[in-house]
């Protein structure tokens, strides 16, 4: 069978999952927002849409031709936070053109499950987001598993975690002097890192008979004062004083964040889809790139 991805937000997560799918031999195709992205990525020789440019719309349902697994990193806009998926608003028809899409992705998040006061949650557990985004996502992931059974195509839905990695880690963010800790007894979050992403995508393309929802997230959720207060350690500076929550100056995306308060088991990777994950704590991995 042909190997061809096509990825609607090559970003930084999907980018690495690219990668390693170029390195076995894989076609690459997908989209971008800018021209700038676009023409950094054909250098991969990779068929990249600039989809802010004229003619991008055909130029994307002629690249889904052919396309046997189809991924999407794209998250709901505001004008979604009511229903629906931007992507598959506007290119669900040719996704359904296609003919050949017979594995389909989207990297959601497990803002799904809202806040649960420090509880552990499980892909069984109820949807009960407590934002606009997070309903967003919740409705997001309706519309891609309803396109998945209308075009007979598994659907795994990969709830991630915080995101961290090479470049986008609490390192960086000491080193360029942006690091806080705000103090808010009991808050913990779960997080990922890029390379374990990558495992877990790769490995339900192997496993196509076993779709469904998957968290994605590490073995230790963990206070983010003491990711950060490690990462001082780890680069011999004095962690920055704590902030009281309620003092804090925090935008509202980042406020949002604090609203959820949860532990995400992540069972259902390893035993379903035989994931071992490269980073099953943030010290090992922070470790590592220092």
């Amino acid at each position: 069978m042909d190997k061809r991805f096509f990825c609607f937000g090559l970003g930084y997560s999907a980018q690495a999952l690219a990668d390693r799918l170029a390195a076995e031999g894989w076609e690459i195709a997908g989209t971008v927002r800018s021209g700038e992205k676009r023409d950094a990525l054909a250098k991969k020789g990779w068929a990249v849409t600039a989809l802010e440019e004229p003619g991008a719309d055909k130029a994307v349902a002629q690249a889904l031709q052919g396309a046997t697994h189809v991924l999407s990193s794209v998250p709901p806009s505001p004008q979604h936070e009511s229903g629906g998926d931007p992507v598959i608003e506007r290119f669900g028809a040719a996704i359904r053109a296609a003919g050949s899409v017979a594995w389909i992705g989207y990297l959601s998040t497990t803002g799904v499950y809202g806040d649960r006061g420090g509880a552990w949650v499980d892909e069984d557990s109820a949807l009960e987001p407590t934002g606009a985004r997070g309903a967003a996502r919740v409705a997001a992931e309706s519309a891609w598993s309803a396109l998945g059974q209308a075009i007979g195509a598994p659907v795994f839905l990969f709830r991630l975690a915080g995101i961290y990695g090479p470049g986008r880690n609490a390192l960086e963010t000491v080193k360029r002097g942006q690091a806080r800790r705000i103090d808010k007894p009991g808050q913990v979050f779960s997080r990922i890192h890029q390379d374990d992403i990558t495992n877990i995508v790769y490995q339900a393309m192997q496993r196509p008979d076993r779709p469904g929802a998957y968290n994605c997230c590490d073995d230790n959720p963990a206070p983010p004062e003491k990711v950060i207060a490690y990462a001082c350690t780890l680069l011999g500076v004095d962690p920055p004083p704590l902030i009281p929550f309620d003092q804090a100056e925090l935008s509202p995306m980042a406020r949002s964040f604090y609203r959820d308060n949860k532990r995400c088991d992540n069972r259902r990777i390893k035993e379903d889809l035989g994931v071992v994950l490269r980073w099953p704590d943030y010290k090992t991995a922070l470790k590592a790139m220092l």
